[in-house]
């Protein structure tokens, strides 16, 4: 089992929606190296840091599993859709997306500025200046640091 966060805007798509939908596609990334993790890496069963960025206090917020390993992201060959393009025809996606499902939201958000200062977290890919992956892999340490975080609240 592998560990990831997963970046959604949360008035795009946030842990709200995800707790009241429950399971969800994880459509839309147009990132190749975020499309390849998606694609060869993520399985069912995985678990995932839901983190919300774009937002006044970007951070953490709950925990959801990969529901469906990696297939084709659908979106792409709808004209009619914000994710279309024509670049990725059924018989070669371009794109592709994993479904997830709700598992916990927390009390609180850990804050991006949180787990900056933590000394544990510095070779995390997040917390390191100029990445802006939607995807990621956490490691096992990682994981368990930013959970007890979450659980001190």
């Amino acid at each position: 089992m592998a560990n990831w966060l997963m970046k959604s805007e949360p008035d795009v798509f946030g842990i709200d929606d995800l707790e009241r939908v429950q399971v969800e596609p994880w459509e839309g990334v147009r990132n190749y190296q975020a499309r390849n993790m998606m694609r060869d890496d993520m399985q069912e069963g995985d678990r995932a840091f839901f983190y919300h960025s774009n937002c006044k206090v970007p951070g953490v917020v709950g925990i959801m599993r990969i529901a469906r390993a990696g297939y084709p992201d659908e979106a792409a060959w709808d004209p009619e859709h914000k994710y279309y393009d024509p670049k990725s025809p059924p018989d070669n996606p371009r794109w592709y997306r994993v479904d997830v499902a709700f598992e916990r939201k927390f009390d609180r958000v850990i804050p991006l500025a949180d787990l900056k200062q933590a000394p544990e977290l510095a070779d995390m890919p997040l917390v390191r200046k100029g990445n802006r992956l939607s995807i990621m892999p956490v490691s096992e340490a990682e994981w368990d640091f930013i959970l007890s975080m979450a659980e001190e609240a």
